[in-house]
Formats: C-alpha cells, structure tokens, sequence
C-alpha cells in the first residue's frame, strides 16, 4: 500500500495538468463556435471545468483567445475560482505528503 500512497501526489498533479489542457480545449472550441454562429458550450459547463481543477486553463484561454474577458461573471469567478483550486489542490498535497 505504501507505493500507492507515494504515487498520489503525482496522480493528482496529472489529474490537473489534463483538467487544464481540456478546460483550455473546451473554452477555444467555445470561441471558434462562436466565430462560427454555431451551438456553443453552456456557461455552466466552463465554470465546471474551472471548479474541478482547469480554472487555470479556462484562464488562459480567456487571455489568449481574448474570449469572455467582458463578461463579468467571467471576469470575476473564474479567478476566484483559481484561488479556490489552489486552496484545495494545496491542501490534498499538504495532507497527501504529511
């Protein structure tokens, strides 16, 4: 059992590099449909992508495809939503390496 335990903190830190890599995918796939006029992705599910851990993906995206960046909802709770990420994600490697 103790090999698993080492591994989670490299488990975890996968898990978020790919949430972020998809929350990045999902929020340009928004931005080229909406380029398009084509059916886009609810709000919702990006805010989702962002609570579970690809806020900083979300993030980015925003800055770099300059998408949703007028929004205030956007503007505001996607970066708190990264400060909740960080405490939470920091506190699961905290007690994870303890």
């Amino acid at each position: 059992m103790e090999p698993m335990i080492r591994m989670l903190p490299l488990i975890l830190a996968a898990w978020l590099l790919i949430v972020n890599l998809i929350a990045y995918a999902v929020m340009a796939s928004d931005k080229s449909r909406a380029k398009k006029r084509r059916r886009r992705v609810p709000e919702r599910t990006l805010f989702a992508w962002a609570a579970v851990g690809g806020a900083p993906g979300i993030w980015i995206a925003m800055q770099t495809k300059r998408h949703k960046t007028q929004h205030r909802s956007f503007r505001f709770g996607v970066p708190a939503l990264f400060v909740w990420n960080i405490a939470a994600y920091g506190a699961l490697f905290y007690f994870m390496l303890r």
